[in-house]
């Protein structure tokens, strides 16, 4: 495709964001929507942990960032502030999310110290689930539980550490990546959901799942959370194992997943009706590729990635992802799933998937425009 068929294809997904996420917060405002049921985002639907409420905020950050425009800046702070509370939130495992998502985009725009003490506190709080004999932190199921979820929100505990120049609370997050790399992430790039651990002795007993269709399963959502959460952890440590954990996990991706850069909710999934597409996986893989196509140092490689990241761009702008043209459709992306198992969000919008498409969106608009 052209550089200015995709932009014109990118500006309109924006375009069509923008007019998506304005009638949801001026139709349900102060509501923060986890995945859609038949279209909607208002339901009754279980939520089964409270991790997305970063990810509104963040889309309306981006949208201020891309368009300039008073009113998203305006919604963006008063969503964030929504948020404050949840600072020393000790029951979830997805602080980062909540924070690096509103508070970190918000802070990076100003600088200002308040943003940087509520981001500060955060991180410590996420880090107080830190289990010392396994070396890990705990995921919101249980103590003895260890979630490769958990790469995506370690970032804010180096951001703490960073900025505090706490270099045991920087240890910590790093004791954290190197257990998940050493239990949860394959020789061959692929990944499992869930790490389990004896609490008496720190000893790895196995792996297993909530998400994927198997324990051994490599679950697409986990596969990609991992590939941009290692990359991640790489800028703030440079240490050259998570590089390399990140571009095996990328590797698998690029080898396993469909033509159409989509992948289908678990990599193990197989014919059959189980078989669904996740596009909140694949917007979660775009931006994680992007990430990674400026850190590796191989410009072969950096080729490849930020290839693959306009081509899934593509799929997922194409009228059989985005939701332009289908009635009732509330969200951004059509085809996310959030728990199989659970029925929960299958075949829905779900707000992460719309989150992370636009924040890889952003990243390919800026580099047509």
């Amino acid at each position: 495709m052209s550089s200015s068929k995709r932009k014109h294809k990118d500006e309109n997904a924006l375009a069509f964001a923008e007019s998506q996420v304005k009638s949801l917060i001026e139709t349900h405002p102060d509501f923060f929507p986890i995945y859609t049921a038949k279209g909607r985002w208002k339901h009754s639907g279980e939520a089964w942990t409270n991790w997305c409420e970063g990810f509104l905020p963040g889309i309306l950050w981006i949208l201020h960032q891309l368009t300039a425009k008073r009113y998203w800046r305006d919604k963006a702070e008063h969503y964030s502030r929504l948020l404050e509370h949840r600072k020393t939130d000790r029951k979830v495992h997805d602080l980062g999310f909540v924070f690096m998502s509103s508070y970190g985009r918000w802070y990076n725009l100003t600088h200002d110290p308040e943003l940087r003490e509520i981001l500060i506190e955060a991180g410590r709080t996420l880090a107080l689930r830190f289990q010392k004999k396994g070396q890990y932190l705990c995921s919101f199921v249980a103590p003895e539980s260890l979630f490769i979820d958990i790469m995506m929100n370690v970032g804010i505990i180096f951001w703490a550490a960073e900025k505090t120049l706490d270099a045991g609370l920087r240890e910590l997050a790093s004791q954290h990546c190197r257990t998940t790399q050493r239990y949860l992430v394959h020789e061959d790039g692929s990944t499992v959901h869930e790490g389990l651990f004896d609490i008496a002795t720190g000893k790895f007993l196995r792996a297993s799942t909530h998400q994927g269709w198997a324990p051994e399963s490599c679950w697409s959502r986990g596969l990609c959370w991992a590939l941009y959460g290692f990359e991640r952890a790489y800028r703030f440590t440079h240490d050259a194992s998570f590089l390399e954990t990140s571009e095996r996990c990328a590797n698998y991706y690029i080898r396993h997943v469909p033509g159409n850069r989509i992948p289908y909710w678990d990599f193990s999934v197989p014919e059959g009706p189980d078989r669904l597409w996740d596009s909140s996986a694949a917007a979660i893989a775009a931006s994680g590729l992007w990430n990674l196509s400026a850190s590796t140092p191989s410009k072969e490689k950096a080729e490849v990635y930020r290839d693959i990241a306009f081509e899934i761009m593509d799929t997922l702008a194409s009228r059989d992802f985005l939701a332009e043209g289908h009635n009732g459709e509330e969200g951004i992306l059509l085809h996310g799933v959030y728990h199989y198992h659970k029925k929960l969000g299958v075949d829905e919008s779900v707000m992460w998937g719309d989150h992370f498409f636009m924040e890889a969106l952003q990243k390919t608009l800026n580099a047509l425009r």
